[in-house]
């Protein structure tokens, strides 16, 4: 059984997400995917709109992801081992990077083959995310509060 695995952020799921699990799983009997846990994406400069326990649930409900797992730390060759994954699946702007020609020397010293995959084209959640803050004043903060603001609304309702 050939096992694949691939992480991400998955925030504001998009068709290139869809893209790259579809065509992973193409190449495996099972896909894996790691999927960053909050701590990580602030770790990395970054706020996820959507909060983890949301996005692994959106990601294991594709019929193309075989199991979900959270993604603690960066060491993708460590989380390939432990889950016996033989292929691991990226995107291609990583591709002839220095970071990545090491990664590639590494993973194969351990028998791992490297997949990268094109983008989509024109799609990305940073993208995404910016054209909503433009267009509706988003922020991380604002869909926080909206958020805890329906929460008390309807627990108002329902004592009411």
């Amino acid at each position: 059984m050939v096992i694949g695995y691939t992480t991400g952020v998955y925030d504001l799921f998009h068709i290139g997400h869809l893209n790259l699990l579809k065509n992973a799983k193409g190449l495996c009997d099972k896909l894996i995917v790691g999927v960053t846990v909050d701590e990580l994406v602030a770790y990395k400069g970054k706020h996820a709109m959507i909060p983890f326990e949301d996005r692994i649930e959106i990601v294991r409900a594709c019929k193309y992801v075989d199991a979900a797992v959270p993604q603690y730390d960066m060491d993708k060759l460590k989380a390939c081992k432990r889950l016996g994954a033989s292929i691991l699946f990226v995107g291609d702007d990583w591709y002839g990077t220095d970071k990545w020609k090491k990664y590639e020397e590494d993973f194969e010293r351990e028998g791992i083959k490297i997949v990268y995959f094109p983008y989509t084209k024109g799609i990305s959640s940073t993208r995404i995310t910016n054209a909503l803050k433009q267009v509706r004043g988003w922020t991380s903060e604002a869909s926080e509060a909206a958020a805890k603001a329906h929460l008390i609304a309807e627990e108002n309702s329902n004592n009411g």
